[in-house]
């Protein structure tokens, strides 16, 4: 990008300018988590609210909007803290001999193979079959309207209600008699699927629907036919879509406890990586049974184990799938 544009206002896309926001928001973050490390060690970590606010304060005011920016800074960090305090306070308490006796357990390795393996099974099940429905539902048709109401339907019933359904949809009286559902892998990935599909689905449609349709006449107007179109010119232009909707629905899959607490509490499954039959249970409903049977440490340790290792592969994804400016998903 020349200077000229730099200096129009297109501040964002500069290097310079990239690097410059950057060391500002590495150096905010490295203040708020020395301020709340101090005040958690004098056993004041309250104080660290009036902290958060007037950095927030400060922030907005530099922003150049005004008393404007100062109130939005303001209030969007109250959410900020009730969504970053739990995770803060909950990392500051942990054991970490615990945690690595935790980790080290093969039982606890064995459920993290499960809650990575499954959920992403049902991830590409969802995409394979959703990015095709998400392409017609971009485009339009009669009686989209109930399509899409079926496709959200997972988002409104209960999660217990939803492995009550995938029984009765593909166990021995559903649809396929013959598959397994009960404590098998089959039937858990099928309950993860029938949560995630929608964040998966309307993802993908939202990223199809921003895509310029003068792109898709320009290639059938050269003769290209529809599914080389699709192939070729959607496909690729949504592929950040589609990867944020795989991302989502992996995501929903990991933290799914009713719906697999039903269809399958533990899971008979194939290692992968050990090539043998080995039976394990999903991480939420692994964290439960371990809160029950072994109390608030010892969960909280699996907590978070499971917590590093999803936030990982999250950072990840959004780091590999960044564009050319920078940004991520």
């Amino acid at each position: 990008m020349s200077d000229s544009n730099y200096e129009g206002g297109d501040y964002r896309a500069h290097p310079t300018a990239m690097l410059g926001r950057g060391s500002v928001v590495l150096a905010v973050l490295t203040v708020q988590a020395l301020a709340f490390g101090a005040l958690y060690v004098l056993g004041r970590p309250t104080l660290y609210v009036g902290v958060a606010l007037c950095s927030a304060a400060v922030l907005g005011w530099r922003a150049n909007d005004g008393w404007f920016g100062v109130a939005s800074a303001t209030f969007g960090v109250v959410l900020l803290l009730a969504l970053g305090m739990p995770i803060a306070m909950f990392v500051a308490r942990q054991n970490p001999s615990l945690i690595v006796e935790t980790a080290r357990s093969p039982d606890v390795q064995t459920m993290l193979i499960l809650t990575v393996y499954g959920p992403l099974l049902a991830t590409i099940v969802a995409l394979l079959f959703g990015i095709p429905l998400a392409y017609l539902l971009a485009r339009g048709f009669t009686g989209q309207a109930v399509v899409e109401s079926l496709v959200d339907l997972p988002l409104v019933v209960p999660h217990s209600v939803a492995g009550i359904l995938v029984l009765f949809g593909f166990g021995k009286r559903g649809l396929f008699p013959s598959i397994s559902v009960l404590t098998t892998l089959t039937g858990m990935v099928l309950a993860l699927t029938f949560v995630s599909a929608p964040f998966a689905v309307n993802t993908v449609r939202e990223a199809f629907e921003s895509v310029d349709s003068r792109l898709e006449y320009a290639a059938r107007s050269h003769g290209a036919p529809p599914f080389e179109t699709f192939l070729r010119v959607q496909l690729p232009l949504a592929s950040r879509g589609v990867v944020t909707g795989g991302v989502l629905a992996w995501a929903r899959g990991v933290s799914e406890f009713g719906a697999v607490a039903v269809v399958a509490y533990s899971v008979n499954f194939f290692n992968p990586l050990t090539g043998t039959e080995t039976v394990s249970q999903h991480a939420p409903v692994f964290f439960f049974n371990t809160f029950t049977s072994s109390g608030l440490d010892e969960a909280s340790a699996v907590a978070f184990v499971l917590l590093v290792l999803s936030a990982g592969i999250f950072l990840v994804v959004r780091l590999l799938t960044g564009n050319d400016s920078g940004s991520v998903l």
